[in-house]
């Protein structure tokens, strides 16, 4: 789940870094989402059953 929100983040990130120069810190706050969601999947894991 977090991993398919970290990359809708990072497309929708990259689509509006080459598409609107206009929105720069809207996009810039999309990746730091991103990032912060990949962190957080990085540090919990899978926890075991």
């Amino acid at each position: 789940m977090l991993w398919t929100i970290f990359v809708i983040l990072l497309i929708l990130w990259l689509l509006g870094f080459v598409g609107f120069h206009v929105l720069g810190a809207y996009i810039h706050l999309l990746l730091v989402i991103a990032l912060v969601v990949l962190i957080i999947q990085l540090i919990t894991g899978r926890r075991p059953l």
